[in-house]
């Protein structure tokens, strides 16, 4: 379970993002012209971050399914946090990426291949499941906390605001019934044969219908926001300070 030399490149990327959003100009942001300072250092900041919290995604799911019974996942690499052994590198880190770019909504990628047969019951098969999504929700709980309790510059607020948010939308959109997604995962061993052979049918295509819904059905993203908002600040979530981060990553908008 030692940390890869990756993970910790990934790490690096991501401090290296939020020192260059600390000493941009703060005075640019309330402006909303930020300073490019800030402005590289948010979108470092958050990319990394969130190639980071995937890492950390896929360890979750890998580390319950070896207490619960398949030890596989360390003999397949699972376990050594290395982003490459959850990843293709197009549909799991480029294409969320794009996403996440173009949206500001992140796409669910990578993945980990759990030999259920090898696990214990099926209780852990769902925890397995909701291991993941949980650990984002973690995440993004812990970066609300850090926010909230440690002075930092304006620059850094902003852009681990809207990391966390990322981590909550990351929950919610995996914390989902629907085939591929984790929520899907964490019912289907109660399900009935029948049902879980349609969710192999459709798995491959259900995320991306998802997605198709939320960018081209009207009202079906400003609800998906407002519910995202919500569980946000429920948590502790700077909002105001988000939606900066958002406009600093997405710079060209």
């Amino acid at each position: 379970m030692r940390p890869s030399p990756i993970f910790l490149g990934i790490l690096a990327v991501t401090v290296l993002g939020g020192v260059l959003a600390a000493f941009g100009d703060n005075t640019t942001i309330s402006r909303q012209d930020y300073d490019p300072l800030i402005t590289i250092g948010v979108i470092l900041l958050v990319a990394g971050g969130w190639v980071a919290s995937l890492t950390l995604h896929e360890f979750g799911h890998a580390v319950v399914a070896f207490r619960g019974g398949d030890h596989s996942v360390a003999h397949k690499g699972y376990l050594s946090m290395d982003v490459r052994k959850y990843t293709d590198p197009i549909l799991s880190i480029v294409l969320p990426l794009v996403f996440l770019v173009i949206g500001g909504i992140p796409l669910p990628g990578g993945a980990v291949w759990i030999e259920h047969g090898r696990l214990r019951s099926r209780g852990v098969q769902s925890w397995v499941s909701l291991a993941g999504p949980l650990s984002n929700l973690g995440v993004g709980v812990l970066l609300t906390l850090v926010i909230a309790l440690v002075p930092m510059s304006s620059g850094l607020v902003i852009g681990l605001s809207f990391l966390a948010l990322l981590q909550v939308v990351t929950f919610i959109l995996n914390i989902l019934p629907i085939p591929g997604l984790d929520g899907w995962g964490a019912i289907e061993p109660y399900l009935s044969p029948g049902a879980r052979e349609f969710g192999a049918k459709v798995r491959p295509w259900a995320p991306l219908a998802l997605f198709a819904v939320l960018i081209a059905v009207p009202g079906a993203s400003p609800l998906f926001w407002d519910v995202s908002y919500a569980i946000f600040d429920a948590v502790g979530g700077f909002t105001l300070a988000a939606q900066y981060g958002q406009d600093a990553f997405m710079f060209w908008k």
